[in-house]
């Protein structure tokens, strides 16, 4: 069937198109190229007057993975609100700021987002995180191993084992895990928070196995550079959330020693020691840094105000924030001596000086870096807010009045200690679809996602063009997922299936045997059964397609 999507206002910045009339095209799943004059077509809408983009990525969310069902259990008055109802095209599903699988695909589809990936899978527990990103329908699915802080890629750094073994182990971690690219959590920290540490910047020693967080970040960095893994190593940093962590943001970039480098939720490492509560801004630090340095790029993490749940594997941190945790509760547990996790309900206050003033930091952030191809909207789902927030944060970058009145309302010291109310920049749909799709695509090395030019997946959004941005990105007209009809005025009108994405970097198999001992003498399971096969993981996802995308050694 050839679909025809007439006269709509193209943005698709993978191609330098701004806001172009044009039509689009899509036969048997993709983008085809304007046909043949007299080619029957077999529907048209006409979208003229609308916006036309690719559908979005979220490429920074919490969408699978044992904190997640941990945030969920230990919060029955999350469940309350905000219900899908059974129907018989919906499955019954809910949850505000940790809501369960089917209602995470159905709200990001409702907004116009087609894809969505996990930045902290723990390989050991791979198989459980696929499970249940593999219920999430709508959208394109895939995780960032988490390494760094797991015990042999410690003891191997501590022996001194050379580089091209460490490469091997990154590269048999993507293929057992099935992941898509690497993720480090507070580097040796999570693993040094074990032996009694409660803090770790770049130079400090874990201390049983003597490496330093700038250790694992050369390593690892180097690892998934050689590897020609697309996706740079995806760095959440030591010290996240404390006054005057900046100086170790701007040393973990240069502890990528030039390699390509992604700092995740950068507002919660964008902080200074200045004025009279010794917490101020450091955006501009920060921005300077990403806007001088060709390897860096980063997301947000942009905090908004309500109720939400933080769950992260940097269980050092969570233990630290666990006294503030909002309403009281906190768990904080071991996961197979590779990894942690800390989850703690937290809700963000405008009144409140640090909250308002991490509001504005992050609003600073996406102001001051000056080339949005390295940049990325994000919140940290759900530790700055829920992803339905998007379209809300949308709205603050593309509208400085609006931006202005929400900053008159905050906390007056910390709207005093910032510089948001200075900035004139107001970002354009243009911006805002290299943000959430064209950017994304690039960075993850997804070459048929993110844009609108023949050959590329027919994911597409249409919106209303509306001056309120906020009403325009809460409800698309229509949302295409390959080619088909899954949204119509912001309501799901099919349940689809989406694809899961990973890399299979070459390794050297005698890593295997390596392996092999070291889970026999250590661990709980073999190394074979922690290993997921390309049909297994299929099968995890309802029989999804697995798209494996290329790598290539670097020399």
């Amino acid at each position: 069937m050839l679909l025809k999507l007439t006269g709509g206002r193209v943005y698709d910045p993978a191609h330098g198109v701004d806001g172009q009339v044009r039509d689009v095209y899509v036969r048997d799943g993709r983008i085809v190229a304007a046909p043949a004059p007299g080619t029957t077509i077999d529907r048209e809408i006409d979208l003229r007057g609308r916006v036309v983009m690719a559908g979005a990525i979220d490429m920074h969310t919490h969408i699978g993975g044992g904190k997640l069902n941990i945030a969920r259990a230990m919060l029955p008055e999350d469940h309350r609100g905000e219900a899908v109802q059974r129907s018989a095209l919906l499955r019954a599903s809910c949850g505000h700021a940790a809501p369960g699988t089917f209602a995470t695909g159905y709200r990001y589809a409702e907004m116009g987002y087609t894809a969505a990936f996990e930045p902290a899978l723990l390989p050991m527990n791979a198989r459980q995180a696929h499970l249940e990103m593999g219920d999430v329908p709508m959208v394109d699915k895939g995780g960032y191993a988490m390494l760094g802080s797991d015990d042999f890629l410690l003891r191997l750094m501590a022996a001194g084992t050379e580089q091209a073994v460490i490469n091997d182990y990154v590269a048999w971690t993507l293929h057992a895990a099935r992941c898509i690219g690497i993720k480090v959590v507070n580097p040796a920290g999570i693993s040094a928070f074990k032996f009694n540490a409660r803090r770790m910047d770049l130079e400090d020693r874990h201390p049983y196995y003597g490496v330093s967080p700038r250790d694992v970040l050369r390593t690892l960095a180097r690892a998934v550079h050689e590897l020609g893994v697309p996706f740079p190593l995806h760095v959440h940093s030591n010290l996240l959330g404390v006054p005057g962590n900046f100086p170790t943001t701007l040393g973990t970039v240069e502890a990528s020693e030039g390699h390509p480098i992604h700092l995740t939720h950068i507002q919660f490492h964008s902080y200074g020691t200045e004025g009279d509560r010794k917490f101020s801004s450091a955006a501009a630090q920060i921005a300077a840094k990403i806007n001088a340095t060709p390897n860096a790029s980063c997301d947000v993490g942009q905090i908004l105000f309500g109720q939400t749940v933080t769950a992260s594997g940097d269980n050092m941190s969570q233990h630290r924030n666990a006294a503030v945790a909002s309403p009281k509760k906190s768990v904080t547990m071991d996961i197979e001596c590779d990894a942690g996790c800390g989850v703690l309900p937290f809700r963000y206050k405008d009144k409140n000086f640090v909250n308002a003033l991490q509001w504005a930091i992050g609003l600073e952030l996406f102001l001051l870096v000056t080339d949005p191809w390295k940049i990325f909207l994000t919140t940290d789902h759900p530790n700055g807010a829920p992803f339905t927030t998007y379209p809300h944060l949308i709205r603050l970058l593309m509208d400085r009045t609006f931006r202005n009145e929400c900053l008159g309302t905050i906390n007056p010291d910390a709207r005093t200690l910032s510089t948001l109310g200075s900035l004139e920049r107001e970002y354009t749909l243009y911006e805002i679809a290299i943000l959430t799709r064209a950017g994304p695509a690039r960075l993850l090395g997804i070459t048929d996602m993110g844009h609108l030019a023949p050959g590329a997946r027919a994911d597409i959004t249409v919106y209303r063009d509306d001056a309120n941005r906020e009403a325009m990105f809460t409800t698309p007209e229509y949302v295409f997922k390959d080619g088909e009809e899954i949204v119509r005025d912001g309501r799901i009108v099919k349940v689809v299936q989406g694809r899961y994405h990973t890399v299979e970097p070459e390794y050297d198999p005698a890593i295997d045997r390596r392996l092999a001992e070291y889970f026999e003498k250590y661990l709980t399971i073999r190394s074979r059964h922690m290993w997921i096969s390309r049909d297994e993981l299929s099968g995890l996802g309802h029989d999804a397609e697995v798209v494996v995308h290329p790598t290539r050694r670097a020399r």
